[in-house]
């Protein structure tokens, strides 16, 4: 059986997540991280902006995805059916799972040691990420799985395109088509993957000073 190098959590663009407000979809970002994951010998990327699904032919293979803001953390979905549209915080990480399941998806536990998370939830999620934005807790991460019985996999969480696939996933199935990823996720035949550098790290540093900022100009428009 073939094995894949499949990016399973990314974004086509930065500015993301507002509260209440589905994130618009970026054809530019989704190309981008298409060339991007090429350049670094990923077979695929999965494009899973908050709360908002769309899938494009860009000339390079992609795992339809959606990043869900639940009533108690974010969880990534991938498959051939993902929802294409949720609303922030309404349904419960329960409630997303069994959906997810029901449209033939896989529903990952994501940056599971990161606050807001849905762990220990109850969820019957199918596997556990290891989250590129935190490597500080790969070792939680792996425990957690272990104690949980699912599989690991890696997602770059990327929030600029040069990030995709600092973090993947080494997917064993019969193609990339959604459904065989889906599939290899729940057997197991997943492991993940870590390429960080000094690149990634200095990034890192960049893009927590960026998200102190907007925060900071957020609570200064609403107090106003």
């Amino acid at each position: 059986m073939p094995e894949f190098a499949v990016d399973l959590h990314s974004h086509s663009r930065f500015f993301h997540g507002f509260a209440g407000r589905s994130t618009p979809y970026d054809p530019v970002g989704l190309r981008l991280n298409a060339l991007v994951g090429r350049g670094r010998g990923l077979d695929a990327v999965a494009v899973t902006n908050h709360d908002y699904a769309y899938d494009d032919d860009v000339g390079f293979p992609t795992v339809p995805g959606i990043e869900v803001s639940t009533s108690r953390g974010h969880v990534v979905v991938v498959g051939p059916d993902p929802p294409r549209r949720t609303v922030p915080g309404r349904r419960t990480p329960e409630e997303l799972v069994d959906a997810a399941h029901e449209r033939g998806c896989a529903a990952i536990l994501a940056h599971p040691f990161r606050k807001g998370t849905a762990r220990g939830s109850g969820a019957d999620f199918d596997a556990v990420e290891l989250n590129g934005k935190n490597p500080e807790h790969d070792v939680r991460a792996r425990e957690l799985a272990d104690r949980l019985g699912l599989p690991l996999v890696g997602g770059s969480d990327a929030h600029y395109p040069v990030e995709v696939g600092r973090v993947y996933t080494a997917v064993e199935a019969d193609s990339l088509a959604p459904a065989d990823v889906v599939e290899a996720v729940r057997a197991g035949r997943v492991s993940p993957v870590s390429d960080l550098g000094p690149v990634h790290r200095a990034l890192d540093r960049g893009y927590t000073t960026v998200h102190r900022v907007r925060r900071r100009l957020r609570e200064r428009e609403a107090s106003a």
